[in-house]
């Protein structure tokens, strides 16, 4: 994993090394039990949604761990203003319950590159922790059916575990119900 660039729609490459991170600096300056995992993130990725590999669940394959505890962060803007939603890999986000959650009307995806702008992290290794810009997380209420979760310490190829209440503490978060299972219709 070292050395290896991490591409980023802004433009850039930068080396992924095993230099912490903002995310991963916020668990240990707050003194929070955790264990730091990495792993081999895919090499391929594309600007639209559908060229561009499932991180979370790659993550979850990649470190044996049922794809519930693996949670995703996804940037929204809700009625223009940007947030961090926190689902399990394996369910969706529900954009009106998110909308709701935070007092709003109207939520869409937020675009890759506004997304990676905000948080200075690269799509694939956005974490809750550590944005760039200060931005309201909520983080699904299925996350604190788990005594650890995995989350991406900002890096691809890079997930914290920590118990899920350290989470919403750490992000300033929110808890709600905020996914749905996949699935059609």
């Amino acid at each position: 994993m070292v050395g290896r660039p991490e591409h980023s729609g802004n433009g850039y490459d930068r080396a992924v090394t095993a230099a912490r991170t903002r995310a991963l600096d916020i668990v240990i300056r707050a003194g929070v039990t955790h264990r730091l995992h990495t792993y081999e993130s895919p090499e391929r990725h594309g600007r639209e949604r559908d060229e561009r590999p499932s991180y979370g669940s790659d993550a979850a394959s990649a470190l044996g761990v049922m794809p519930g505890r693996v949670l995703k962060t996804l940037v929204a803007a809700v009625d223009g203003r940007l947030v961090l939603a926190v689902v399990p890999v394996d369910r969706e986000l529900d954009l009106k319950r998110l909308a709701d959650a935070v007092g709003g009307r109207r939520a869409v995806m937020a675009e890759p590159t506004d997304a990676e702008r905000a948080t200075g992290f690269v799509v694939g290794g956005i974490s809750p922790l550590g944005s760039r810009r200060r931005l309201p997380v909520v983080v699904d209420v299925s996350a604190m059916d788990h005594e650890t979760v995995f989350i991406s310490a900002g890096r691809r190829g890079l997930q914290v575990e920590l118990a899920p209440l350290e989470l919403v503490r750490l992000g300033g978060a929110h808890s709600a119900s905020i996914s749905r299972t996949i699935g059609p219709g």
